[in-house]
C-alpha cells in the first residue's frame, strides 16, 4: 500500500488514508496550494460490513463511510484476502509493476467519519488462490492474544513448535491460524528482548540508586530514547573521583567492548596510578557510537569530575570519538593507543617481515 496525498474538498480535512495493492504505483495529486497532505493506506473490512468477495463496482464502494480508520483497514484487508492479493502501507508511492489497485479514504471533520474517496478494483497481475492467500505477508499477523497465549505456554515449558501446533488445532487448520511458525518465533523473540530490556533497566537503576544512598559522592546520569527506553548510562563512585583528581592528567577512553546481550558499547574511562596500576574513572553504556552520543558522554564525565580536564587522552582512533574530544577538550592532547595501533597492524599487515619491523 502506498501513502498518498489529496486536496481537501467538500468539508473534508486534509488528512486521509490510502491503501493499495503491494504492486501499485498510484501517486495522489498535490493540493491546490502546492502543499501535500498525508494519506495513509488502509485495509478492507470483514464480512460483517457486507463485503462481496467478487470485486465490487467502484460506484458501490466510493462514498462508503467508516467511523474509525481501523474499520476501514479491516474492510480492505478482508477484501484483499478474499480476492487474493497483498497490500502495503508506506509514506511514498512505490512502483510495483504499475498496478493501480487502491483504496483511498479521507476524513470528514464535520461528520467525524472516514469516507471512501476513490477505489480501483482492477489489477494488472495474477491473483493468488484462496489456499495461498493466508500466506501473503499482509495476512500473516500474530495478534496480541496469540502472543500472550504463546508467552504463557512458554512459561509452562511448552516449546514454540508445540504452541504453534496447538494454535493450529484451535483454529481448525493451518489456513485459519493467521500466521506461520516463523512469525511466532520472531514475535516471541522480540517480546523476550523487550521484557528483558525493561527488567534489566529497572534492576540496574535500582542498584545504582542504592549505591548513591550509601556513597554521597556517587554520580549517575542516564538518558532515554524516543520510545522512553534507556539510551545512555554513565556512572562513577567516590573512589573513581578521588583517583581522577590524583591521576587524571592522562585519560584512556576505550569503547571496544560489545559483548553484552544488547550489543551496546561499553565505554571505560581508565588511567594509571603512581604504581603503574590501572585505575577506573568511570563506566558507560551507550546507545550508539555517534558524535552526539560521545559528546553527551564526555560532557557528563566532566560534570561528574568537577570540570577537571585531562592533559592527554588516549583512544582507539574512532572518528566520531575524535570529533567529540576535539569539541569538548580542545586543549587536550589526543593520541591513539599504541595497543590498538599494534592490533590493527597485526590484523591488516600481511607481510611478516614488515610487521616485525613495525
Amino acid at each position: 500500500m502506498d501513502r498518498g496525498v489529496e486536496t481537501s474538498k467538500g468539508g473534508c480535512s486534509d488528512s486521509g488514508y490510502l491503501v493499495g495493492c503491494e504492486r501499485s504505483s498510484h501517486r495522489a495529486p498535490a493540493t491546490e496550494s502546492g502543499h501535500m497532505s498525508v494519506e495513509h493506506m488502509v485495509s478492507q473490512s470483514s464480512d460483517d460490513n457486507g463485503v462481496d468477495m467478487i470485486a465490487p463496482r467502484k460506484e458501490d464502494v466510493i462514498g462508503k463511510k467508516f467511523k474509525t480508520i481501523e474499520l476501514a483497514e479491516q474492510y480492505y484487508m478482508s477484501y484483499a484476502k478474499g480476492i487474493g492479493f497483498s497490500m502495503r502501507k508506506d509514506k511514498l508511492a512505490i512502483t510495483r509493476e504499475n498496478c493501480s489497485a487502491h483504496f483511498w479514504v479521507g476524513y470528514e471533520k464535520k461528520r467525524d467519519v472516514y469516507v471512501v474517496r476513490n477505489f480501483e478494483p482492477h489489477h494488472n497481475h495474477q491473483l493468488v488462490t484462496p489456499l495461498e492467500s493466508p500466506y501473503l505477508r499482509c495476512n500473516r499477523v500474530v495478534r496480541k492474544f496469540d502472543l500472550a497465549q504463546a508467552v504463557g505456554m512458554r512459561r509452562a515449558l511448552f516449546r514454540t513448535c508445540q504452541t504453534y501446533e496447538y494454535m493450529v488445532d484451535q483454529s481448525s487448520g493451518y489456513l485459519n491460524v493467521g500466521f506461520q511458525i516463523k512469525d511466532l518465533y520472531n514475535n516471541l523473540d522480540a517480546s523476550r528482548r523487550e521484557i528483558l530490556l525493561d527488567g534489566d533497566t529497572e534492576a540496574a537503576l535500582r542498584y545504582l540508586k542504592a549505591k548513591g544512598a550509601m556513597d554521597p559522592e556517587f554520580f549517575c546520569k542516564f538518558s532515554v530514547d524516543e520510545e522512553n527506553r534507556l539510551g545512555n548510562l554513565f556512572w562513577r563512585d567516590s573512589t573513581s573521583l578521588l583517583d581522577y583528581i590524583a591521576y587524571g592528567d592522562v585519560l584512556i577512553f576505550d569503547s571496544t567492548y560489545k559483548t553484552n546481550v544488547y550489543d551496546k558499547p561499553l565505554v571505560l574511562f581508565v588511567g594509571s596510578n603512581n604504581y603503574r596500576s590501572t585505575v577506573m574513572f568511570g563506566c558507560a553504556l551507550l546507545q550508539d557510537e555517534t558524535f552526539e552520543t560521545y559528546k553527551w558522554l564526555l560532557e557528563t564525565f566532566m560534570a561528574s569530575m568537577k570540570d577537571k580536564k585531562p592533559i592527554s587522552i588516549l583512544t582507539d582512533g574512532d572518528e566520531a570519538m575524535r570529533k567529540a574530544i576535539d569539541d569538548v577538550f580542545p586543549m587536550s592532547n589526543h593520541r591513539f593507543c599504541s595497543w590498538h595501533v599494534s592490533r590493527n597492524a597485526q590484523n591488516n599487515l600481511k607481510d611478516d617481515e614488515f610487521l616485525r619491523n613495525f
